[in-house]
């Protein structure tokens, strides 16, 4: 599934982003050598970004 349709970023690639150690929307783009485009997937990518950190602090305790 595609997250940002403006760049071709899919939701796999969102996540090995994450698990790489991005933090932000903005280190995902730079991840894969891009910029936001309309921006429309920024909501979507702190989110997933944030259920990885819930993950990891539930995976810790």
């Amino acid at each position: 599934m595609y997250v940002c349709n403006c760049n071709g970023i899919r939701e796999r690639e969102v996540r090995a982003a994450i698990e790489a150690g991005a933090a932000r929307p903005a280190e995902i783009f730079r991840a894969r050598d891009c910029q936001a485009q309309c921006a429309k997937c920024v909501c979507e990518m702190r989110q997933m970004i944030q259920e990885s950190r819930e993950a990891l602090a539930f995976a810790a305790e």
